[in-house]
């Protein structure tokens, strides 16, 4: 299993931490939470209670495996677990490789925005012919997944390509423009299960067909998500991650900490923080809370890479605002190993590195920053993968949405909503003259501009 370390969290090794009384003065109500949790299970933890969804995607392996890459288009939730998958289970130089170095499986692409130079650069690496297209989008209404669409409609009708043969719709099960044009021209189709919201997806079909076209083990996903939540479910407070996680990061909020850093010291962990990024910050950044008080509550997520940004970032959590948690990333073992040559003996500065190992390197640097964080009074916590595996990820992802769930219980906001997303889409939609939102065309309302060239 994961290992989790809230030494630094606490008050006897941290000036300004927490107090053990503190923390245990919510773990009955926690408990008692993750009780009517379980007698309700959300979405996320169905998905994974569950063969349907696996069994879903296996049973377009034939069809998958006849392409040469996998064109990933979404954005937010339908896209960054995508990315996270991938550069975790998977070397960076991928889509580099030949399709024999790759065993056959297929080079992943995941684009996630609307810029045209970073949408052309990526068209630019496959032959469409050679290429299958997964469309995610629940609601198909979602602005740039579905220009995205359209851009590649053109371009596989351009060349004379039958498109029901190179496209997948990952979407509602029943509603949505995608579901009407998928059954219409015979469209495969994988399901997005209806009570699973984006940011919670990524181990439903959403991730899933991703994961399975790379070569990853999506039943060890499953089974490191479930065994997270079944030790979620029954383990006592001071055992239990999730809830622990939760409580923490909820009391140093009320502590001041408003900011929450996750530094990995693995470039392969690093785009779990994007992943968790979208996590805390769209569930738990609310101005209402469940009664309908004005709370504007919200600890804002922040990624960091170790030890890159102890050269840019770690001289603020040290000497800057005490408004800060950090929860460090680290892996014990290190799928591939460089030992530095013993070099330069007769110098100092560079003898003792010679024979060490860089895994070593960077592990010790990761402790060195957290106990001179601990020095300087900030809280942290660190998460160990024994190995970076798809059981070991499976397991994050759930412990990550589960302490989302428990956080959300302990501010009282709902964390399945985003209510502040909707204004922003809505004024888009008026800007780009979609019928139906005139009202929220607003620019010209400015009282006065301020605008200099």
């Amino acid at each position: 299993m994961l290992k989790f370390d809230f030494t630094y969290m606490l008050e006897e090794n941290v000036t300004g931490g927490l107090k053990e009384e503190e923390i245990s003065a919510h773990a009955e109500t926690v408990t008692e939470f993750l009780k009517r949790l379980d007698g309700n299970r959300p979405g996320f933890v169905n998905a994974v209670m569950t063969r349907k969804w696996v069994d879903s995607v296996n049973e377009l392996s034939d069809f998958i495996f006849t392409f040469d890459n996998l064109f990933v288009l979404g954005i937010g939730g339908s896209a960054l677990g995508n990315i996270a998958l991938q550069y975790a289970l998977r070397p960076f130089n991928w889509n580099s490789m030949t399709a024999d170095e790759r065993n056959g499986y297929l080079r992943i692409f995941i684009v996630d925005n609307v810029d045209p130079d970073y949408l052309a650069a990526m068209l630019d690496c496959v032959d469409p012919k050679k290429t299958l297209f997964n469309i995610i989008s629940k609601s198909g209404t979602t602005a740039e997944p579905m220009a995205n669409y359209l851009i590649i409609r053109g371009i596989l009708e351009s060349y004379g390509l039958d498109v029901k043969n190179h496209l997948i719709f990952t979407t509602d099960p029943e509603k949505g423009v995608l579901r009407r044009i998928g059954r219409a021209e015979g469209i495969r189709m994988l399901e997005i299960p209806p009570d699973v919201g984006g940011r919670f997806s990524v181990l439903t079909p959403v991730g899933l067909l991703s994961a399975k076209a790379a070569g990853l083990d999506i039943e060890e996903l499953i089974i490191g998500a479930r065994e997270a939540y079944e030790k979620t479910a029954n383990a006592p407070f001071w055992e239990n991650p999730a809830a622990l996680i939760a409580t923490m990061h909820y009391l140093h909020y009320k502590k001041g900490r408003t900011i929450s850093v996750m530094m990995a010291y693995s470039n392969r962990l690093y785009y779990l923080a994007d992943w968790y990024r979208q996590l805390w910050a769209e569930s738990l950044g609310k101005m209402y809370d469940n009664d309908g008080n004005k709370v504007y509550v919200g600890q804002t997520p922040v990624k960091a890479l170790g030890a890159v940004d102890q050269h840019s970032q770690v001289q603020l959590y040290n000497e800057g605002p005490d408004d800060k948690v950090i929860t460090f990333l680290r892996t014990e073992r290190f799928d591939r190993e460089i030992t530095i040559p013993r070099l330069h003996d007769n110098e100092p500065e560079l003898a003792y590195l010679g024979g060490k190992k860089l895994s070593q390197l960077l592990n010790s640097e990761q402790v060195g920053t957290q106990l001179a964080l601990a020095k300087h009074g900030r809280p942290s916590m660190t998460i160990s993968f024994p190995q970076i595996d798809e059981y070991h990820i499976g397991q994050f992802f759930m412990y990550y949405e589960l302490a989302t769930a428990v956080a959300g219980y302990l501010f009282n906001v709902n964390p399945y909503d985003q209510p502040g997303v909707e204004l922003g889409k809505k004024i888009t939609y008026a800007l780009m003259g979609r019928e139906g939102f005139e009202e929220y065309n607003f620019t010209k309302e400015a009282v006065r501009r301020v605008e200099i060239e």
